[in-house]
Order: C-alpha cells, then sequence, then structure tokens
C-alpha cells in the first residue's frame, strides 16, 4: 500500500488528459477539485435510519475529513438522453472517524490517519433540459465503486446527488455527494474496517470536445452552416448584409433587402427589385418593369411620346392622328381629310341628291356633232362643279360613260363615244381627281335616252354620265 498513493496520483494525471460529458455539443468534460469523507451515517443509534443518517450532516469541523488539497478528479461521457457515464478518483485521509456508544454517545477518533483511495463509476441523469435552465444543473446518479482504507479495501454502491452551477457554457462549480454503501463490517474490535459513508465533492467542471469547424461559436452539431461562420440567431449561418435573411436563401446576399423579395432591395418600394427595376428610383408596375404609366396606355413613360395622353405601343404611346375627327384614325382612314363613316372606312358615302347633281351637270356636256370636242363655252364650268362634287368622296370610284347619236356607223360612234367618255375624265384628272377612281367607257349609239328621229333627240343622246361603281 506504500506505492498506492504515487500510483492513484499518476491515474488522476492520466484521466485528466479526458473530460465529463454534459451535452451532445460538449460530450466530454472534466471535474476536479475536493472532497470529504463523513462517517457519521454509519456510526449507528439515532431514533430511526434518517435520524441515523441524517442528523448532523453540516457537522464540518466534528465529523468531516478533508485534505487541503485538490484530491478528487473526474471523467464522464454524454451518452444521449440526458444520461452521462463517468469515471471518478479521489484521495483523502481518515483522521476523524464517528463511533456511538450507549454509555458515550457519539465519539469522535482518529483512527491512525489511514489513507483513503476511491475509485468509482457513475450513470448520471441531469435535469437541466427539463427545467430548461442554462445556469441550474441538478442530477442524480447511481453507481459503484471499490475503496482502499489503510490496509483493507471493499466494494460499494453509490447513490448520489449533485448540483453544478454554470458560469458559462464551458465552465462550471459542480457540488455533489453520494451515499457509499458497503456491506462488510465497520470495525472489528477498535479497528476501522468498512464503513459506510457519505463523500462530498466540491469542484471546477469544464465542458470540452464539441467541434466548431468554422469557428462561429455554434457547435457543427447545432450548426445549419458549419462551413462558414455565422450567427447564432441563424443557427450559425451567415448574413452578409445584414438584412435578417441568410445568405443560402438571399438572391441579394451583398445588399440589404426584403423578405418578401428574397433579400433583394427595393429601393421606390414597387415590389420589383432594383436589380429588374427599370426605373428603381420611382414606383412603377410589374408588368413595365417597375416604371410608371401615367396614361395606363401600357407604355412605360420613359417610352410613351404621350405620356399624358393614352396611346397604342405601336404609336409610341400616342394617339392616332385623325384630322377630320371623324372616329377612323388617320392611319385606317381612307380620306384622312374629310369625315366619313366607319363602316366606309373613313370616307363619306355618295349621296342621291349628290348622284342627281352630278346626273345633271354631266347630261348637259354637249359636243360637237361627230366630234370629241365641247359644243359650248360653259362646259368647264360643269365639269369643274362635278369635280367639287366627286371630291367629297375621295374613296369612291366613278364611271364616265360616253354616248352617240345613231349618226355614221356603230364602230365610228363607239370609237367617239369612246374619245367624249375620255375626254370628261381628263378634264377632272387635271382638276385634281384621282386617275385610279375615274373610269371611262365609251357605249356608242346602244343606249339612247331620247329618239333618234328628231334633231332634238339626237342632241340629248350625244351626251356623257357619271355613274358610282359599286
Amino acid at each position: 500500500m506504500k506505492h498506492l498513493n504515487k500510483i492513484f496520483v499518476a491515474a488522476m494525471v492520466v484521466m485528466g488528459l479526458s473530460s465529463h460529458a454534459q451535452d451532445s455539443n460538449n460530450p466530454w468534460a472534466l471535474s476536479f477539485g475536493v472532497n470529504a469523507l463523513d462517517t457519521r451515517t454509519s456510526a449507528g443509534g439515532g431514533k430511526d435510519w434518517f435520524n441515523n443518517h441524517f442528523s448532523q450532516p453540516l457537522s464540518v469541523k466534528d465529523n468531516w475529513n478533508i485534505l487541503p488539497s485538490i484530491s478528487y478528479i473526474g471523467v464522464s461521457k454524454y451518452v444521449g438522453d440526458n444520461f452521462s457515464f463517468g469515471v471518478s478518483g479521489t484521495i483523502n485521509k481518515m483522521s476523524k472517524f464517528v463511533t456511538n456508544s450507549p454509555s458515550k454517545g457519539y465519539v469522535v477518533s482518529n483512527p491512525g490517519d489511514l489513507m483513503y483511495y476511491g475509485i468509482d463509476a457513475t450513470v448520471k441523469y441531469s435535469f437541466q433540459s427539463l427545467i430548461k435552465s442554462k445556469v441550474v444543473d441538478p442530477s442524480l446518479s447511481l453507481g459503484g465503486g471499490y475503496t482502499f482504507l489503510g490496509d483493507t479495501s471493499f466494494g460499494t454502491i453509490n447513490p448520489g446527488a449533485g448540483l453544478t452551477l454554470w458560469f458559462s457554457e464551458n465552465i462550471g462549480l459542480e457540488l455533489a455527494t453520494k451515499y457509499k454503501k458497503s456491506f462488510g463490517d465497520r470495525t472489528i474490535g477498535t479497528a476501522v474496517n468498512q464503513p459506510s459513508l457519505f463523500q462530498h465533492t466540491a469542484g471546477l467542471v469544464f465542458k470540452f470536445g464539441g467541434k466548431d469547424t468554422d469557428n462561429d461559436g455554434i457547435y457543427d452539431r447545432e450548426d445549419a452552416c458549419p462551413q462558414v461562420a455565422g450567427l447564432k440567431q441563424f443557427n450559425g449561418c451567415p448574413d452578409t448584409d445584414g438584412d435578417g435573411i441568410i445568405d443560402g436563401s438571399d438572391a441579394c446576399p451583398e445588399v440589404a433587402g426584403l423578405a418578401a423579395l428574397n433579400g433583394c432591395p427595393d429601393a421606390d418600394g414597387d415590389g420589383v427589385t432594383d436589380a429588374k427595376d427599370a426605373c428603381p428610383e420611382v414606383a412603377g408596375l410589374a408588368a413595365l418593369k417597375g416604371c410608371p404609366d401615367a396614361d395606363k396606355d401600357g407604355v412605360a413613360d420613359k417610352d410613351d411620346k404621350c405620356p399624358s395622353v393614352a396611346g397604342p405601343k405601336e404609336n409610341a404611346g400616342c394617339p392616332w392622328a385623325d384630322t377630320d375627327k371623324d372616329g377612323v384614325a388617320d392611319k385606317d382612314d381612307e380620306c384622312p381629310e374629310v369625315a366619313g363613316l366607319a363602316s366606309n372606312k373613313g370616307c363619306p358615302e355618295v349621296t342621291a341628291a349628290v348622284l342627281e347633281s352630278v346626273k345633271v351637270e354631266a347630261k348637259s356636256i354637249y359636243f360637237n356633232s361627230g366630234k370629241a370636242t365641247f359644243k359650248s363655252e360653259d362646259v368647264p364650268v360643269k365639269i369643274e362643279s362635278i369635280s367639287s362634287l366627286l371630291k367629297q368622296y375621295p374613296n369612291a370610284k366613278f364611271s364616265i360613260e360616253g354616248h352617240t347619236d345613231s349618226d355614221g356607223s356603230d364602230a365610228f360612234n363607239q370609237k367617239l363615244s369612246q374619245e367624249r367618255a375620255d375626254v370628261v375624265r381628263n378634264a377632272l384628272i387635271e382638276r385634281g381627281m384621282k386617275a385610279a377612281n375615274l373610269t371611262a367607257v365609251g357605249y356608242g349609239e346602244s343606249k339612247p335616252v331620247a329618239s333618234n328621229k328628231t334633231a332634238a333627240g339626237k342632241a340629248k343622246n350625244r351626251r356623257t354620265e357619271v355613274v358610282l361603281q359599286k
């Protein structure tokens, strides 16, 4: 036994390389401090079992054996579900041994400064997570061990309880007590043999063993981004722009933005991110890439040449011109300078009254007999009148028809009627009529309007007519 002290010290040094478990993040922890032995509990006497064991729990000066140095060290590992398994070693000197006699009562004596060595294994259950505290950590334990006391040695069963007060996540003050129950004789004569006793410990505990790859203070087990330093409130993930959205979910991680826009900014508050906003300084419409549309014509103001007046996109946001104000845009109006009907492509329809006026004027244009020349000097005036009437209908098509009397051959009359129709047509074109709107047709003597037996009738048959084409 004389070398046991040295062996025990060496064992404690080795154990100091391990640690005591507290949770899954730091599965290992080391505890060390002082221990006290109290043999009062097995001295006998007392009114009942409870009184026998706990009547003098804090008689430190009278009953406790304490070494003025570090006298215990423990290691354990967290095994899950609030349980940990540990091994501890203690050293002490038995100089106060409590006995009880019917005549003297409790007597404290020195059994000879017996060296005490204990090696114990313990299963501990922590209540810290159940009470949801980060400071107070109560626990219960159960284990067994082997004790060396003087020249004797014996096994014990060790129920116990403890309380750890955590100063930080990794450092705490550990207070514990265990009742080390032996099953041998307490004494043989006056010699100490195998006493049951209370062993109290007080010391520091250090948790460690947790892995923190990115050194952000959040253990990998709880770190959603273990390879990148982050923030505790985001489970270890970074938020580079500080907008409250982790970089992994932030579409714009370098620029502070809004959660509704996946972390991207929206300077004008129109719901379109600045990166996609063609007008980032002015609130606008999503359909127009964040640009406003004052006249609501579907053309962004920046592209609208008429931003205050609605107009089609095809015309750069401006309304189509309608020169004649007839409701038909000039681009679709075949008569842009004359008011007309939409059903007639913006052109007016020729009325019966106008046709009648044209008919009257045309029939009064007389030709010299056998010739395609005008008979009277007032004919240009009549042609001018006809031109003025027809110009009101820019898209209307007219046929100039030439007729003759029966004098002469059919071939001659056919040729003559065509020439007369052409003369009138050309006269109208000279006065501004569109050539495309006028055709000339000669009918010879085939369509008389009077008898060719009289001079008056023949004069009526030598005529021209203006007919509206359908």
